[in-house]
């Protein structure tokens, strides 16, 4: 509610600055540049006119020039500010990178040009690895599992792991 209220409030500011800003002009526009009245003037006022204008119209252009040259002038010199601060900060402005996808194809013939022609595949290079079945190799002893522990308990228990790792067949 507030919101709303705030955003209509500031859209009836906006609205009374645009008209402002018009009633602005105009009265400027009105003070600057009297209305033009030929009508009943002969030819030789017509021209006087002409002239008058004329002479006008250059003394607004050289006023243009020269604030044109002076925004230019600041322009610059605040570019070059900016610069000596990047400068002294040590820092730079980076460039927005942005991601490339590339295929290894593509890097090769960048890398090496027209030698690589033939696509290469790199899942041919990869050693193939088979799985083995490792339960069928293991025996496996079916018991109450209390009696092995109470067995393999304490050092007797450690020493029987060792024994029989050494008379174990290799496999």
């Amino acid at each position: 509610m507030l919101k709303s209220l705030l955003l209509a409030k500031a859209k009836e500011e906006l609205e009374q600055e645009i008209v402002d800003k018009e009633e602005e002009k105009e009265r400027y526009l009105n003070e600057r540049v009297p209305p033009l009245r030929t009508s009943g003037m002969s030819l030789r006022e017509l021209q006087e006119l002409c002239q008058e204008l004329h002479a006008k119209i250059d003394v607004v252009d050289e006023e243009r020039y020269d604030i044109e040259a002076k925004v230019i002038h600041n322009t610059r010199e605040i570019q070059d500010l900016n610069m000596k601060v990047f400068d002294l900060r040590g820092k730079f402005k980076r460039p927005n990178l942005r991601r490339v996808r590339v295929s290894a194809d593509a890097i090769l013939r960048s890398l090496l040009g027209s030698k690589h022609k033939v696509s290469m595949d790199l899942r041919a290079n990869l050693k193939s690895v088979k799985k083995e079945d490792t339960e069928k190799e293991r025996p496996v002893e079916v018991g109450d599992w209390r009696k092995n522990v109470e067995a393999m308990s304490g050092m007797e228990g450690r020493k029987k792991m060792f024994d029989a790792a050494k008379t174990a067949p290799p496999q």
